[in-house]
């Protein structure tokens, strides 16, 4: 029972007596969460026990803790200050020595690192209460006729992008077009694709795609930061209105196919490593419930796969980290140089007859067949709706989904306007 994995909200001094890398508290704490163990509380003194309970008003108020940087009569450097305090130099943005106090110290900015909560996230506890009363379809987890780059055989695919998870669309009460984007409209949406996805069904084979920005940021931030979004939801609020969103997709047309292939893509300027955690949960439950599902959690930027003879590119147009300006949704000389040189580096051109390059980000539903003679160029509509920025400086604009069937290497797309 000792070893039981809970999260707690610790100070600095608490993280360090119990060995643990100190991490970045969220905005407007003065403590970050740690999963540890009962036993490690245990190790604490009792007074320590008492700092560590789950957040209280009082956590907003706790003296900040200053860690001396004089050591064996000198200053340290800032290399040997994280080294003495278990800090992570890496990931450290910026930093300031100070010296005009009683103990000289340095004052360190973090920068966000979520990927190191997936990798905390008690998953098994998350997955065991998906998954212990599911049976696993009694299919062999065997795709390579389907995605592989040979034959043709006919298939469905659901395409969405865009979903903001967490957007708060009238933040200040006094938006143009107010309109609600809770968890119940958002949830909403995922059974209104599932029905429409089931009511155009042409085959047996599904390929879900989704192409980024599924939440709308970690701790009201986009992925590069600096730029505050209005929320309505808290990160676990999000995470779970997400995984739900998910599994409602999941659950709705998992009987109704011999194969399901989901493909997530992880690397966009909004959820960025958030979205990753999420389908990362996903995969984890979707694969071990049911066995005639794969899905695939695409971290970089641009990636692709293979269905018969054409070859399916997906981006979300901007990614986490480099790109001021992406994608465009008219395709332009610098986008059609960018996917080409992509095509002929994975040799591409060679294994397929057609290539489909998707993308989301835009919030348009283009779909260009004539720009590039090498690739067809589809930019999909968002399923959320405009933020109060985007209705504030452009228009309202319309938003959706995608059907498509592919039947002898032709495709037949039906755009679903909400």
């Amino acid at each position: 029972m000792d070893n039981k994995k809970v999260r707690k909200y610790l100070s600095n001094e608490e993280a360090l007596k119990l060995g643990l890398t100190l991490k970045t508290p969220q905005k407007g704490r003065s403590k970050a969460r740690y999963i540890v163990t009962i036993e490690q509380i245990k190790s604490l003194t009792a007074t320590d026990v008492k700092t560590i309970s789950a957040t209280v008003p009082n956590d907003y108020n706790d003296e900040k803790i200053v860690m001396s940087a004089w050591r064996n009569g000198r200053n340290m450097s800032i290399d040997e200050y994280c080294d003495a305090y278990n800090l992570p130099r890496k990931d450290i943005t910026s930093y300031k020595f100070i010296s005009h106090t009683g103990t000289p110290h340095y004052n360190i900015v973090f920068k966000e690192n979520i990927s190191t909560e997936v990798e905390q996230f008690d998953f098994e506890g998350l997955i065991s209460k998906h998954t212990e009363n599911l049976k696993p379809v009694d299919f062999e987890r065997d795709f390579s006729r389907c995605f592989t780059p040979h034959g043709d055989g006919d298939f469905d695919t659901l395409t969405y992008t865009d979903v903001h998870v967490g957007m708060d669309t009238d933040s200040t009460g006094n938006s143009m077009y107010a309109v609600k984007w809770n968890r119940e409209v958002i949830l909403g949406e995922a059974r209104k694709m599932v029905r429409e996805t089931l009511r155009t069904k042409e085959s047996s084979t599904l390929v879900v795609d989704e192409l980024g920005d599924f939440l709308d940021g970690y701790n009201a931030q986009t992925t590069r930061g600096g730029h505050a979004l209005p929320q309505n939801m808290t990160n676990e609020e999000a995470f779970d209105c997400a995984l739900e969103f998910k599994l409602i997709v999941l659950r709705g047309l998992v009987a109704h196919y011999d194969k399901i292939l989901f493909n997530n893509i992880c690397n966009d300027n909004h959820a960025g490593a958030f979205g990753y955690f999420v389908n990362s949960a996903f995969k984890q439950i979707a694969e071990r419930s049911y066995s005639n599902v794969n899905v695939n959690n695409f971290r970089q930027f641009m990636n692709h796969y293979y269905m018969g003879n054409t070859c399916y590119i997906l981006t979300h147009g901007k990614d986490d980290r480099s790109l001021k300006f992406g994608f465009k949704p008219f395709l332009d000389s610098k986008g059609i140089e960018k996917i080409d040189q992509y095509c002929k580096q994975n040799e591409i051109y060679k294994h397929c007859s057609k290539v489909v390059f998707k993308k989301g980000d835009s919030h348009q539903a283009l779909f260009d067949m004539c720009t590039s003679d090498d690739f067809f160029y589809f930019n999909y509509p968002a399923l959320s709706p405009s933020s109060q920025w985007v209705q504030t400086n452009f228009k309202k604009g319309r938003r959706g989904f995608v059907n498509e069937t592919s039947k002898n290497g032709n495709i037949v797309l039906k755009t679903n306007f909400i």
